[in-house]
């Protein structure tokens, strides 16, 4: 009988009746919109839906990380009550939860000295995120011990691929990734940025297809030149999106036609508040086990 949980943040990106089937413990991020905060809770709190509602008529948001006290206070019952942890944490590369969760690990540890306290920094993010935890549960119903799942993650992240495009600039420039005067000319050229997280667990752009069709081509391509088998890909593949179903089903739609292999339909996520903060509306994004990131 296992004696551990298997928790993350809520910038996985996945649905909390997911995370109750996979029985994955989570702890809230939070946001605010035009100085109103709210935690970061798969949308119980406010709907997707009316969050991008409030970003595309001008409000402004701002994300706050879970904190060191905060870590402590969600990890305390479970100590409490005889259960160690392994916590997966938000990328280091675009979030400081990592080193806030490593910090509470150590106060807990000289406290619960018999318990057994794992964090790992997953350097993934959204959906990407969520396909990790979905694995590690896998492993753990498989019988496989804290220990064994704390390895084998670290040993395997980097090969949660991530790529994502943007038919939507104005985040891009708000956040300072590129320029008002480059997301001016991006806007008339139909530029959709093609990103990809690398191993660090930070966003790179790595190409600018003109137009959202020729950026979905570049999805295809990657993934068969990345997915471990090619074309015979027989893994499961997410896909997140923020407020644009309709491109996440048509990318959906190509990769199932074809990746004839693949475990299971390709699953549709929403991004989440936090993430979506940051990305605007019109983010697509997919993910899938192959190469290592580089």
């Amino acid at each position: 009988m296992k004696n551990f949980i298997l928790s993350c943040c809520s910038t996985v990106d996945l649905s909390e009746e997911h995370l109750k089937k996979l029985d994955i413990n989570y702890v809230c991020f939070h946001f605010s919109l035009d100085g109103k905060q709210y935690d970061d809770d798969l949308g119980k709190t406010m709907s997707y839906e009316n969050f991008y509602k409030a970003l595309k008529s001008g409000a402004e948001p701002k994300t706050s990380q879970v904190n060191v006290s905060e870590f402590i206070n969600y990890f305390t019952p479970f100590l409490e009550s005889g259960t160690d942890i392994l916590h997966i944490s938000l990328s280091s590369g675009i979030s400081g939860a990592y080193n806030s969760a490593v910090i509470a690990k150590e106060e807990l540890s000289a406290k619960y000295p018999e318990r057994k306290i794992y964090i790992v920094d997953s350097l993934c993010a959204s959906s990407g995120y969520g396909l990790f935890m979905d694995k590690l549960a896998s492993l753990r119903d498989e019988g496989k011990n804290i220990e064994e799942i704390y390895n084998w993650a670290n040993k395997n992240k980097l090969k949660l691929n991530h790529w994502l495009f943007s038919t939507d600039l104005s985040y891009y420039v708000k956040g300072g990734r590129i320029s008002k005067a480059a997301g001016f000319i991006g806007s008339i050229l139909r530029i959709c940025p093609f990103i990809y997280v690398n191993a660090e667990g930070k966003l790179i752009p790595v190409a600018k297809p003109r137009s959202k069709e020729k950026a979905m081509e570049e999805l295809l391509k990657r993934m068969e030149e990345n997915a471990i088998g090619g074309l015979e890909y027989n893994d499961k593949c997410y896909i997140c999106h923020s407020d644009c179903l309709d491109d996440a089903k048509k990318v959906a739609s190509l990769i199932e036609n074809k990746f004839k292999n693949l475990n299971g339909k390709v699953l549709i996520n929403s991004i989440g508040t936090t993430i979506g903060s940051h990305s605007g509306p019109g983010t697509v994004a997919v993910f899938f086990w192959g190469k290592e990131r580089n």
